[in-house]
């Protein structure tokens, strides 16, 4: 069996704010989405014609009519939707270590920044407005860049 990450879903009971991070800060585009019975969000990384570029579904929470998710997802607590829970975080491949650093900034987002010798990585560690953790993959070479 052949296998492949499709996409991941948060629960978030604030669609802007989730659309401000993820497209505004992320550079993630809002595309195309199936007519579900409850609101959301779906989130790609390249050509919205494609279903598949859609990394991130965020589903959102109407508590006026919360019927349609419960009966499509089923119910959780919003106590548990805050966090990663037993999920330590979630990751992605990019390049512009630059750009991102500073729109960080310019946001006041403080990301937490490791290095991966042995996987020529440098990580930027950022939390979503659901403390979901956010794992950006640079090439290591650009922060050695950055450096010099």
């Amino acid at each position: 069996m052949a296998m492949s990450l499709n996409h991941f879903s948060i629960r978030s009971l604030d669609l802007d704010a989730c659309e401000r991070f993820y497209c505004g800060l992320l550079g993630l585009t809002k595309g195309p989405r199936p007519p579900f019975p409850f609101p959301g969000l779906w989130l790609y990384a390249g050509d919205t014609g494609e279903w598949a570029n859609a990394v991130i579904h965020i589903i959102g929470i109407d508590r006026n009519d919360p019927e349609g998710l419960k009966r499509y997802l089923g119910d959780r607590d919003e106590s548990s939707l805050h966090g990663t829970g037993a999920v330590d975080h979630v990751a992605f491949f990019t390049t512009g270590l630059a750009q991102m650093l500073a729109t960080l900034r310019e946001h006041g987002i403080e990301g937490r920044e490791r290095t991966v010798p042995l996987l020529g990585l440098h990580q930027v560690f950022v939390d979503d407005p659901n403390g979901v953790v956010v794992e950006l993959n640079f090439p290591a070479h650009e922060k050695t860049a950055l450096a010099a």
